[in-house]
């Protein structure tokens, strides 16, 4: 199991930090990452969100992340290929590709937001429609001048310039929340990111039917060129060799998730249909009230907490299960980055390289 890094780039009025300076520790926590060994960052695509994300234009950051940085691998996640036009998603592709050496890994979604759709002139109903034609196109860019005639776009023999380093072309994932997705991200060959507003016994769940149906559609063989097979999860994390600072400073992590589940509410609801069992056992109620606490982000395995020995405990169960990159949410940009720095010089040192089992190490 990989260890990945998630922002939101989140500017909570009652922490003090402007955006200038969530932008520059930010990136001094990623270059800290770098030489500590972590294996990658990603960062969100969010639009209008003040306050709970100011990552509207990951794609610069992730540019300048790449200067200030070696080895990690740096994720998009995701490009809303609904608001962005495909061929100018491709050209910015290649090009942080180009920028960091080859470690770009890029997610795609459909995004959730009505006003967003509506400020970006798209529909909501084409959202599938954008996912097909974009993975059809973002597959062939990497190649020779081709043509493309769908719904969406039509264009012939267009050579889209420049090209990536990684070929066919960087990773690709899927951000993943309802069953069907998972179902079709495998069928696509693609990976798929989940979280961070489930709780963990939905995404087990997930995480089974995934491997299942990546099976059913493409074996137990080696992968293919252009194929990822990954399951990826996030959750918020907070290592500190005092356990009841950690806690007491991770109570913030409350905010951070009400923010969380006030704007993908609506989408969770929409799962308690297709979650029948843990709908009927009433399991996604406290989810869908209002006050949550810390106590009950850590019971549905949402957030990790506490010294180097409770986070190994806590986090090596995802390892257990299967998940191949868990992504924390060091801090949830609600804590000092000093202190999150504390925390990822903790995990580098006494966590991570104890997580996975010995057969897999």
């Amino acid at each position: 199991m990989k260890i990945d890094l998630f922002y939101e780039l989140a500017v909570p009025e009652h922490q003090g930090r402007s955006e200038t300076q969530v932008y520059h520790e930010t990136l001094d926590e990623l270059s800290l990452a770098d030489q500590l060994g972590f294996h990658g960052a990603w960062l969100v695509e969010h639009h209008f969100m003040r306050e709970y994300s100011h990552s509207s234009a990951p794609e610069i950051f992730l540019a300048a992340a790449s200067q200030r940085t070696s080895k990690l691998r740096l994720g998009h996640a995701v490009v809303v290929l609904p608001y962005n036009h495909i061929v100018r998603v491709a050209e910015r592709v290649a090009a942080l590709d180009i920028l960091s050496n080859g470690r770009l890994e890029l997610g795609v979604g459909r995004g959730f937001s009505p006003k967003e759709y509506q400020l970006f002139g798209s529909q909501m109903a084409d959202s599938r429609q954008h996912m097909q034609e974009g993975l059809q196109i973002l597959r062939a860019a990497g190649g020779p001048a081709f043509s493309h005639k769908d719904k969406l776009y039509q264009f012939e023999n267009l050579d889209i310039l420049p090209k990536p380093i990684q070929r066919p072309h960087p990773p690709l994932w899927t951000a993943a929340v309802s069953p069907a997705t998972f179902q079709w991200a495998a069928q696509e060959g693609i990976g798929v990111l989940s979280g961070p507003f489930k709780p963990w016994f939905m995404i087990k769940q997930d995480l089974r039917a995934y491997k299942k149906s990546w099976q059913q559609q493409h074996g137990q063989g080696p992968l293919q060129a252009g194929q990822n097979n990954g399951f990826a999860m996030t959750i918020g994390c907070l290592c500190l060799e005092d356990a009841a600072e950690a806690r007491r400073l991770a109570e913030g992590f409350t905010w951070y998730y009400q923010r969380l589940l006030d704007q993908t509410r609506p989408v969770l609801a929409q799962l308690r249909e297709s979650y029948e069992y843990y709908h009927r056992l009433g399991f996604l109620e406290p989810l869908l009230r209002r006050g949550l606490s810390l106590r009950m982000l850590e019971s549905m395995g949402m957030v990790v907490v506490g010294d180097p020995e409770t986070c190994r405990k806590k986090l090596s169960r995802y390892a257990r299960a299967g998940v191949d990159r868990l992504i924390l949410a060091v801090g949830a940009g609600m804590v000092p980055s000093a202190v999150t720095r504390r925390s990822l010089q903790l995990l580098a040192e006494e966590v991570i390289p104890f997580l996975n089992p010995p057969e897999a190490r």
